[in-house]
C-alpha cells in the first residue's frame, strides 16, 4: 500500500509547459515559432476569412435559403398544464378560455401572436371546457371535443384583417 509521501504521477502523465520566447537555447526563442515579421507575428491577429483583398471564399458562394420577413410567434401551451391550473382553482373552466383569461390566471405570461394548443402527458378530463385559440392540433380538437367542448379558431381571412 502506497504512503502518503510516495505518491507520485505516472510516468510521462505530466508535461512541462513550453515557455516561448525565452532564448535562443529553448528552441523557441526569438521569434517564439511564429515565423517572421509582419501581421501574424503579432498578438490579437483576427484574419480567417482575410484573402489577401481577393473576395472571400464565403462571399463569393451563392445565399441560399429565405427568411420569412412576417413569421408568427405563438405561445404553445399543453393541455395537462391547462388541467393543472382548473384542477387548482386558478381557471374557471365554464367560461370561454382565451389568450386574456389565460393571461388573468396566470397560465401565460403573455399572448404573444396568439396561443397554440398541444396534447399533453396526461389526460385532459374538463367537461365541456371552450377554447378560444389561434391555433390547435387535431388531437387537442379531438379530445376536447370527445368531453363535449369546443375549440373555436379565428379564420385565416379574420387574422389577416387583424395584421
Amino acid at each position: 500500500m502506497a504512503r502518503l509521501n510516495e505518491l507520485r504521477d505516472n510516468p510521462g502523465s505530466t508535461k512541462k509547459r513550453v515557455r516561448v520566447g525565452r532564448g535562443i537555447g529553448s528552441g523557441v526563442g526569438k521569434t517564439g515559432g511564429r515565423g517572421g515579421k509582419g501581421q501574424k507575428g503579432r498578438a490579437g491577429v483576427a484574419i480567417n476569412g482575410f484573402e489577401g483583398g481577393q473576395m472571400p471564399l464565403h462571399m463569393r458562394m451563392p445565399k441560399r435559403g429565405f427568411n420569412v420577413p412576417n413569421v408568427k410567434s405563438y405561445v404553445t401551451l399543453r393541455l395537462d398544464r391547462i388541467q393543472d391550473y382548473i384542477n387548482s382553482g386558478k381557471l374557471d373552466h365554464k367560461g370561454v378560455i382565451d389568450a386574456e383569461a389565460l393571461v388573468k390566471a396566470g397560465v401565460i405570461r403573455r399572448e404573444l401572436d396568439g396561443v397554440r394548443l398541444v396534447l399533453g402527458h396526461k389526460a385532459f378530463e374538463a367537461k365541456k371546457v371552450t377554447f378560444k385559440v389561434h391555433h390547435a392540433s387535431k388531437g387537442v380538437i379531438a379530445a376536447i371535443e370527445e368531453l363535449g367542448g369546443k375549440v373555436d379558431m379565428p379564420k385565416a381571412e379574420e387574422t389577416k384583417a387583424d395584421a
